[in-house]
């Protein structure tokens, strides 16, 4: 017997290990080093248990920055900005300001933080922080051409709903054309409403529901502030709950 052999048979007697562990059925087996019981059972089928987790986390994350997009081309068109006018506000260029909000650009703080500055608003409403249990939406008033208009909703697309306080002021009507449909519910005041052909004045508890694709117009009739309920959705979208106007006589005018 060789030195080497006797010293490893030896020693196999000394630890009470018997030397049929060696070898089981024809094949080899070695004990296990110290600590790899410990990485075996970390490792099971090439899966780290914490790299769950960390793949949750990328999922989640990809959907946060895919709604980003979508939040970013919302909140410059609520304040009336054009992609130039944001250009040159940020420092962006337009292209990048174009891809960012159709999903093409991934977004970065390095192009957020500018925006945010630019539209005065917190980091956490152009990205959509994920809910944290409070219910309360904390909305940020918009003003724009003396209308105040606050957010009632949240998320981008779909249906928005803003509560609006239109100032006494006399203007000249100018009836526009959009994409979309619309439901006013008046709260307090009187609104006139310019639909295609009708001249309406709505007041508090009344509503008017119809296709932005129809010229139209409405503000406050002069006479004092009017606050409103907005709810505004894609094109087909309808409120399926509608407020009914009490009747009049020679309260709306053919135009």
């Amino acid at each position: 017997m060789g030195s080497a052999e006797r010293h490893t048979h030896e020693g196999q007697g000394r630890s009470g290990q018997p030397p049929t562990s060696r070898a089981q059925g024809g094949q080899a087996s070695a004990s296990p080093a110290p600590g790899s019981q410990t990485q075996g059972s970390q490792t099971q089928g090439g899966q780290v248990p914490g790299g769950q987790a960390h793949e949750g986390d990328g999922g989640e994350t990809d959907k946060v920055l895919t709604a980003v997009g979508p939040r970013l081309r919302r909140i410059r068109k609520e304040r009336g900005a054009t992609l130039a006018e944001l250009s040159a506000a940020t420092g962006i260029s337009v292209s990048t300001l174009s891809r960012l909000e159709s999903g093409g650009r991934r977004p970065s703080l390095e192009l957020l933080l500018p925006i945010a500055r630019a539209h005065q608003v917190p980091l956490d409403e152009l990205v959509g922080a994920p809910p944290v249990g409070d219910p309360r939406v904390r909305a940020k008033p918009i003003v724009r051409h003396g209308r105040t208009m606050v957010p009632l909703t949240r998320q981008p697309g779909g249906l928005q709903a803003y509560k609006v306080i239109e100032p006494a002021r006399t203007v000249e009507p100018d009836p526009k054309t959009h994409e979309g449909y619309e439901w006013l519910y008046v709260l307090s005041g009187r609104l006139r409403l310019i639909l295609g052909e009708h001249d309406v004045v709505l007041t508090a508890g009344e509503a008017a529901e119809f296709d932005t694709r129809v010229p139209h117009w409405f503000g406050a009739t002069g006479e004092g502030p009017a606050e409103f309920l907005s709810l505004f959705g894609p094109q087909g979208e309808r409120m399926h709950v509608r407020a009914k106007p009490k009747a009049r006589s020679g309260g709306a005018a053919d135009g």
